[in-house]
């Protein structure tokens, strides 16, 4: 059997490969990304093909391929990107602030994504959901790197006696599924709530509330007097 041949590259492809995109090129490929985010946002990524994501692009299908040839190229870049979205308010939880103006502060960040970002919030939810199988390297890695550089900054403060003591991780987790439900439990939200609760004020009374209970949770409780010892 003669042996198979392999394609080489060509320098001249590899550089068009490295050459940057160009204007038109870049907003193609934003117009593909946000069509796959409305699509996958509903669909979640298995229910979802590259013809729906052509459709809602107003494009056609060989013209998507031509900038995303697999549909697994757009739904890691999707994620890759939320990821790095989603992690910026962690990010921005400074070891120098007040502990209890940096996690306010936290919580009123992650409320506004999932008041502003839904189909996001949807998107990296079924994600995490299906195992996140495409992008389970930047969670154990990057997600994993950052959540434990705060988590230090937390018991930092708890052994200052700034915070009361609580474990870090299931802290933050906390406050991860407290705010990120009002995306994705939206029509749950707003059907409850009812009436004159349902509208965008319902984010600001939701901020309200979890800083109150975070920040009781949270505040160092006075240390006990201790009893004269009888003679």
């Amino acid at each position: 059997m003669a042996p198979r041949k392999v394609k080489s590259v060509t320098p001249a492809k590899a550089a068009a490969r490295q050459r940057p995109l160009t204007r038109i090129q870049k907003e193609k490929q934003d117009i593909i990304l946000e069509a796959a985010l409305e699509v996958f946002s509903v669909h979640g990524f298995r229910g979802s093909t590259i013809d729906q994501i052509a459709e809602v692009a107003g494009m056609s299908k060989p013209n998507l391929l031509y900038y995303f040839p697999k549909k697994e190229e757009i739904h890691r870049r999707l994620i890759g990107t939320l990821l790095d979205t989603w992690l910026a308010p962690l990010r921005e939880m400074d070891e120098r602030g007040d502990p209890f103006s940096e996690i306010r502060s936290y919580i009123r960040r992650k409320l506004e994504m999932a008041r502003d970002f839904p189909r996001e919030s949807r998107l990296f939810a079924n994600e995490m959901l299906r195992g996140a199988e495409h992008v389970i390297d930047m969670i154990e890695v990057d997600l994993k790197n950052l959540v434990d550089e705060k988590a230090k900054i937390l018991l930092l403060w708890m052994d200052q006696g700034k915070l009361a003591r609580a474990d870090p991780y299931h802290l933050i987790f906390s406050i991860w599924a407290t705010t990120q439900h009002y995306a994705d439990f939206d029509v749950q939200v707003r059907a409850v709530l009812g009436g004159n609760r349902n509208g965008e004020g319902r984010f600001d009374d939701a901020a309200l509330y979890l800083e109150q209970l975070f920040m009781h949770g949270l505040s160092p409780r006075p240390k006990a007097a201790k009893l004269p010892e009888s003679s």
